[in-house]
């Protein structure tokens, strides 16, 4: 059976990005699976979330890699970076090249950091609904130049479609308020982040190969991520999970 053609995947992250009035929604593994569309579907290297509390602070949602998340991390310390200014402007920001000395200048810590990690440009995405925004989408590349307009604007439908899916499953939603939600979001990545590390260490693995096994696993046995997660740290996990020679 031949691989799904491109039409096929857009199609299906599409779909995969609308369906979220499930019981067991879960924010942050919805977030991580934009990030993988985008990586996908667009001429990007790397994607990343950074999504908004009640109290207009950013913090660290999803990135479709470690290098992405630890750059995103370091952005939020330095207060700097395309999400950020995305996310206060409420529109899309875009840097051709991270080398540019207007950037250079303009995110003097951010910049050149990027540019380390292989990166050659990135545009910011509002996760945006009419006026309201919830948190920004980066989107990094290795080649030079920045991306074409027509990937541009499907960047930008994946981030509007994800922003619908997750204010409307907020708005269903009969048990939580959306302090409540956010809330929960940010405990269920600090619990990811742990567990994590918790089987890089067990498994003698990087912290991105044990994400993709926790992840991998939440899949297979049609389990909350979260759920695999404190399963991990708890040490009640399945064996096939937390030990490499079974």
């Amino acid at each position: 059976m031949s691989d799904p053609s491109h039409e096929d995947r857009l199609a299906l992250a599409f779909v995969d990005l609308a369906d979220t009035l499930v019981q067991d929604f879960d924010v942050i593994n919805f977030l991580h699976s934009l990030t993988e569309h985008c990586v996908d579907l667009l001429d990007v290297t790397a994607a990343g979330v950074l999504l908004a509390t009640p109290q207009g602070q950013l913090v660290d949602a999803a990135a479709s890699d470690e290098r992405t998340r630890k750059l995103e991390l370091a952005s939020l310390e330095w207060d700097e970076g395309p999400c950020r200014d995305c996310f206060h402007s409420r529109a899309q920001v875009t840097a051709g090249s991270l080398q540019a000395p207007a950037v250079q200048a303009r995110w003097p810590r951010f910049a050149p950091a990027a540019v380390e990690l292989g990166f050659t440009s990135v545009v910011a995405a509002p996760l945006r609904l009419h006026e309201q925004v919830i948190g920004a989408l980066n989107l990094f590349r290795d080649e030079p130049g920045p991306l074409p307009a027509g990937q541009l604007r499907l960047g930008q439908a994946l981030a509007d479609t994800a922003t619908i899916g997750v204010l409307q499953q907020r708005a269903v939603s009969e048990h939580m308020t959306v302090n409540a939600q956010l809330q929960a979001a940010l405990d269920s990545r600090v619990i990811i982040e742990q567990a994590k590390g918790f089987l890089a260490h067990r498994r003698h693995v990087d912290v991105e190969e044990a994400f993709t096994l926790m992840r991998g696993h939440a899949r297979a046995h049609r389990t909350r991520f979260t759920e695999i997660a404190r399963q991990v740290l708890h040490g009640t996990a399945d064996p096939s999970l937390l030990d490499s020679g079974q």
